[in-house]
């Protein structure tokens, strides 16, 4: 009998309108450091990942995008867990100082635990948790 191989997710590719201040937010935010960049003007394209995680998951960030304009009410985000509830409020304070907290540190029932969301510089929503079954372990 053949082996399946089934598709892995290996990144997510964003068109961003200000490159720099995008990889700074995930820079600062995330954790996220530059593992590549191309520039061929007009285009650059930066590759953004966590360290260690260089060859399973990036963010791929291209200039001359449009800034996204999401609702209140539109829960799309991209998703980072934390060690700790102290790390969601901290997060949650660094975002409020920068004006860019969207929801404030909540807790809702299992599986989704306690978050905070931040709107990065081109629109984009990120959750900040701590207590779902992904991610990091209790510190």
């Amino acid at each position: 009998m053949a082996h399946i191989h089934y598709p892995r997710l290996t990144h997510i590719a964003l068109h961003v309108q200000d490159i720099e201040a995008c990889i700074h937010f995930y820079r600062d935010f995330c954790g996220m450091v530059e593992t590549h960049r191309r520039d061929k003007p007009p285009q650059t394209i930066v590759w953004l990942a966590e360290p260690g995680r260089e060859r399973e998951f990036i963010f791929v960030l291209m200039n001359g995008g449009e800034d996204l304009q999401l609702s209140e009410h539109d829960y799309r985000h991209f998703g980072f867990a934390l060690p700790s509830r102290a790390a969601v409020d901290e997060i949650a304070r660094r975002a409020d100082a920068a004006g860019c907290l969207i929801w404030p540190p909540r807790d809702e029932p299992w599986p989704v635990g306690y978050y905070c969301g931040v709107k990065d510089h081109n629109g984009n929503y990120v959750e900040f948790s701590h207590g779902q079954p992904l991610g990091l372990p209790e510190e």
